[in-house]
């Protein structure tokens, strides 16, 4: 048996929404557009939600908002992708990696105070696999401190922290929809305006520093240039496609939850006895199912069971590479402290396959190959 580490399956309307597309408009902030806006809003309420390109751009206009700029800092974890640093690195601030906690892979909220400085202006959550980072103690050190908040949600939509939606915490917040996540259309993302005071900035930053917005609503007579931006709204096509995935975002979630159990409860055994360690969400966060993941004992292991998983027809893979540790990491971040929990997380952490639609069968058999490998082991 095959099982591919990722699979984007149709929710069912996709083509019917992009044909209508095609028949309106596929220039951005059309039909389709409004139309998953105003889903997104329904679900992040009160807050103002703009599509974006990609959950990266999202960061960008974050930044711009947030008037981040040369020499600012911005705190954020090691373990995370490339976009989450430059983000704020395009604005000529310095990213501060902080080490992460070694249960559910975020950021080790104990360690963020240490690392503010005076130029220190905001902390950047990542919410990795759709776990929740530990907001509460989060927004407490940016209050005190008097800093933003901008959570990296690219991994969480449809995911809690004490029952309140993850990306609905922070000043802003942004969301992917890159075809490796739960909700997807390509290339895509979200912007979430939980400050409402930046909302009306963030659409002229969103439609390239013109307040053409304000000229669709009739609220002036004519738009023209008032602000720094750029071009970060979509194709209204892509946003046909995210549209039929939105309407069927609960099920999707829902369907990839139950895959995310399975593995958790046939892994169990591996896990008592030491052959490797399961993820964990905490009892006052609801995951998403973005992501099940395996640590296992080192990197030698890791390439072990990464090998014998691939001949065993299974698609797994590692995650990222440490900002702290790569090269333009090194060139234009700082590091706040050692990081071990984040090195020892890059060499362990082993991927599996999780896709809408994937079956008890494939799931079973994925577990089974571990288990076939732990005993050769």
């Amino acid at each position: 048996m095959s099982v591919p580490f990722n699979k984007v399956v149709l929710a069912g309307r996709e083509f019917d929404y992009i044909r209508q597309s095609i028949d309106d408009s596929i220039a951005g902030n059309g039909r389709f557009t409004q139309l998953c806006q105003a889903s997104l809003e329904q679900r992040f309420a009160p807050a103002r939600v703009l599509l974006t390109t990609s959950c990266t751009t999202a960061l960008e206009m974050s930044a711009l908002l947030t008037s981040i700029g040369p020499g600012d800092e911005v705190i954020m974890p090691s373990f995370t992708f490339t976009s989450t640093a430059n983000a704020f690195v395009l604005r000529g601030a310095v990213p501060v990696f902080v080490d992460i906690r070694p249960d559910t892979q975020n950021i080790d909220e104990a360690l963020i105070e240490a690392a503010i400085t005076p130029r220190t202006r905001a902390i950047c959550v990542v919410h990795y696999a759709g776990v929740a980072c530990e907001m509460d103690a989060t927004l407490d050190i940016a209050s005190r401190h008097g800093l933003a908040v901008i959570e990296d949600a690219a991994q969480a939509i449809g995911s809690t922290y004490r029952g309140k939606a993850l990306g609905t915490f922070g000043n802003l917040a942004a969301l992917s929809f890159h075809e490796t996540k739960n909700i997807v259309a390509g290339e895509g993302g979200a912007l979430i305006i939980n400050d409402l005071a930046l909302a009306e900035r963030a659409e002229i930053i969103w439609e390239k520093g013109t307040n053409r917005v304000a000229f669709k609503r009739g609220m002036v007579d004519k738009y023209t240039w008032v602000d720094i931006g750029s071009s970060f709204l979509p194709s209204d096509i892509t946003a046909a496609f995210l549209y039929s995935q939105l309407e069927s975002m609960d099920a999707i979630i829902a369907d990839r939850r139950r895959i995310w159990d399975r593995y958790q409860a046939g892994l169990a055994r591996l896990e008592a006895s030491g052959q490797l360690q399961r993820p964990v969400i905490p009892p006052h966060c609801e995951g998403n199912g973005h992501i099940y993941y395996i640590l296992l004992e080192n990197l030698d292991a890791r390439r072990h069971w990464a090998k014998e998983l691939a001949a065993a027809g299974v698609d797994a893979f590692m995650h990222y590479v440490p900002l702290h540790s790569s090269p333009a990491g090194r060139r234009l971040g700082r590091t706040a402290g050692p990081m071990p929990v984040t090195d020892a997380t890059s060499d362990r952490l082993l991927r599996l396959p999780l896709f809408p639609g994937l079956t008890d069968a494939q799931v079973d058999h994925v577990v089974d190959a571990l288990d076939t490998i732990a005993r050769r082991t």
